[in-house]
């Protein structure tokens, strides 16, 4: 596999390097589905002028990515293409070795429930055989490089791609069993937009499955490594956010980045729910619904956390699609990463219901978005209503991706513990109905 792999890193790497050196890469960069106020790349630039000048880059209203973003650019300004290429290649090859090693493990479990004649008779071809999972890696990793949204991001130089950098090492460092660089590398990520806090759920569970320890609140060895991993973990942020400071020698940071994340007071047009929303919201009601909708991303965790604490890889990809659908400034390279997932499930297609349809809504939408944004701001022969309906239409369109697999999924779960064709008691066919 190691060649596809080298082949594929090829392809990538050259198309985002010709995209780079021609007329588009300017376009790219000003698009407000690739960047945010938060990750876009003009707005490093504006820091490190600040900071090359004595000031903060914090003191005004225009940089809010972390002190460690801004002074990595301060000595990689010169290489920013091929350190953003390298994040994306990084990404990939974390991913190629995630799945990898799940797959491993998903075959080893197969095995022994084979073994065990835990599966009905009737549900055999459910089972993956190793040459359906052969390829998985390798379209991850191909569904992540070629994905013209991660393209976009890398040439538009969002600082989103180095997000998912750290995201996948997270992920890659969770599969290997390897607590502390689990920690530390979400640490990372939490650092950067507070909402990978998510993910310590189904890194815990998955940590804890590795090491054989019951997911049972009752049982010492839980909490045991429940504070254990928190200690590493917070032990980490206090080190980055004590880190922060000493390079600043201020916490202006704090309220310009995280503070910034959660208030939402830059309603610049994206792809997210938040603009369109606070833009017509009354001042008196803004702090109820700025709750709601940043409640809305964490408010998932736990029902998901308990419904699949058995497949914590899955929760991962869940968690990783509502991070996306429900932040404040999300991007299209926020979405790029867990679609990266869709291969992994592949095994799923039997039961998805809407794929078809979810897919062309997504695909319209993708297409409609510069020619609703040329309308609205360029023409004057639109408005802003047109714009957010195309962005609630996509939004709804990923919501019903994601609740799709997880259906399917759960479906899935349903027929390898009580047969693929179910009987009533009078012996006539059942329909199974999830709720």
């Amino acid at each position: 596999m190691a060649a596809p792999l080298t082949l594929l890193l090829i392809v990538a790497v050259t198309v985002r390097a010709a995209l780079f050196n021609s007329s588009l890469a300017e376009l790219i960069a000003e698009r407000v589905e690739v960047v945010s106020p938060i990750t876009a790349w003009k707005r490093v630039i504006e820091g490190l002028a600040l900071l090359d000048l004595g000031v903060s880059p914090y003191s005004g209203d225009v940089f809010h990515e972390t002190p460690l973003i801004i002074y990595l650019f301060h000595f990689l300004v010169d290489y920013a293409e091929i350190t953003f290429i390298l994040a994306d290649v990084i990404t990939a090859v974390a991913l190629y070795l995630t799945m990898k090693d799940y797959n491993k493990q998903v075959f080893r479990k197969q095995k022994f429930a084979l073994e065990a004649d835990r599966y009905p008779m009737d549900c055999l071809e459910l089972v993956r055989s190793p040459a359906q999972m052969f390829y998985v890696p390798l379209k991850v990793a191909m569904f992540y490089l070629l994905n013209p949204f991660t393209i976009l991001s890398c040439v538009a130089k969002s600082t989103c791609g180095l997000n998912n950098a750290v995201i996948a090492l997270f992920i890659l460092a969770t599969i290997k069993g390897n607590m502390l660089l689990s920690s530390i590398f979400l640490c990372l990520a939490t650092y950067q937009s507070i909402y990978p806090l998510t993910l310590v759920a189904p890194a815990m569970l998955y940590l804890m499955q590795h090491q054989y320890i019951p997911v049972n609140p009752h049982r010492s060895t839980f909490w045991w490594f429940v504070v254990q991993y928190l200690f590493m973990y917070l032990g980490s942020l206090l080190v980055l956010t004590c880190l922060s400071f000493f390079l600043l020698g201020s916490w202006d940071y704090l309220t310009s980045v995280y503070g910034f994340i959660v208030s939402v007071p830059d309603l610049t047009p994206n792809i997210g729910l938040f603009w369109y929303f606070f833009a017509e919201m009354f001042e008196h009601f803004r702090l109820f619904f700025l709750c709601v909708f940043q409640i809305n991303v964490f408010f998932y965790t736990v029902p998901l956390s308990i419904k699949l604490k058995d497949h914590p890889v899955f929760l991962i990809f869940m968690q990783l699609a509502v991070i996306s659908i429900f932040k404040s400034y999300p991007t299209v390279g926020d979405i790029a990463l867990y679609m990266a997932f869709l291969p992994a499930w592949s095994h799923l297609n039997r039961f998805l219901r809407n794929i078809f349809l979810v897919s062309c809504v997504l695909l319209a939408c993708s297409a409609l978005f510069p020619v609703l944004w040329h309308l609205w701001i360029y023409s004057g022969s639109a408005n802003s209503n047109f714009y957010y309906a195309i962005t609630l239409l996509f939004n709804v369109a990923q919501i019903l991706l994601v609740s799709d697999y997880f259906y399917a999924f759960l479906r899935r779960e349903h027929h390898l513990t009580y047969g693929l064709y179910l009987k009533r008691k009078d012996g006539s066919e059942a329909t199974l109905i999830l709720k």
